[in-house]
């Protein structure tokens, strides 16, 4: 499910699903991909089981919340003084990067506050693992959208649900909200596994040049029916 996929048969897997591209983590399905390739097609040159290592530790590092932290040594998840200090001063490198700091209701008042205040120095947002529902996302997403120069918002590892893409897909078919933005990280989040094809067109408008995205070419009508029903 996580992959977007309906089935677990390996066949189904390497074969069926091989070129499924509208995930909301490539990465993570063409790790599996290549793991069951090695579990289903065993090679009997070389190192196949370090191989099979490799891709295991990989996908541990890749799945793993605050994995850049863990590698830096900080092992918990940051403490709440964090918050006060990156919300201090000007966005480094313009990026404000809040992941790993649990934040309240409460907490994004301040937080849009200082969003508002540094529009114009702001690229990147990173919410990642910030404990954020649907209900504080969209109590950001005004102003968000409105940030001039944000291109990458990062949303992993929250406690978001597909019924959050409705309103994000709305936002994002208004060219003059998120004007600059490049991608929305909506990964590892309570059921969100593939993206919907008016949200992945709307990114693409914003960034034509930029051929990586997820193509939309094997989008199923399920996810669109489910948005149409939630409408209803």
């Amino acid at each position: 499910q996580d992959l977007g996929m309906e089935s677990t048969s390996l066949d189904d897997v390497l074969y069926r699903y091989a070129s499924f591209r509208n995930l909301v983590d490539p990465i993570t399905h063409d790790l599996i991909i290549s793991l069951a390739r090695y579990i289903h097609c065993p090679k009997p040159e070389g190192d196949s089981l370090g191989a099979m290592e490799k891709l295991c530790r990989q996908l541990t590092y890749h799945l793993s919340p605050h994995s850049q932290w863990r590698r830096q040594g900080i092992m918990k998840r940051k403490p709440q003084s964090c918050l006060k200090a990156v919300l201090m001063g000007k966005p480094q490198d313009n990026t404000v990067d809040l992941s790993g700091i649990p934040l309240t209701l409460k907490d994004l008042e301040r937080v849009t506050s200082y969003l508002q205040h540094s529009s114009e120095h702001i690229d990147t947002v990173e919410l990642c693992f910030t404990e954020l529902t649907d209900e504080m996302l969209l109590q950001l997403l005004p102003v968000l959208c409105g940030l001039p120069h944000l291109t990458t918002l990062s949303l992993n590892g929250n406690r978001l649900t597909k019924a959050v893409l409705r309103d994000l897909t709305e936002t994002l078919k208004d060219p003059k909200k998120f004007p600059s933005i490049t991608w929305i990280d909506l990964g590892n989040n309570v059921d969100i596994f593939s993206l919907p094809q008016p949200f992945l067109v709307s990114l693409k408008r914003r960034c034509p040049k930029q051929g990586n995205l997820p193509t939309i070419l094997e989008f199923g009508e399920g996810q669109v029916s489910d948005l149409e029903s939630q409408d209803g």
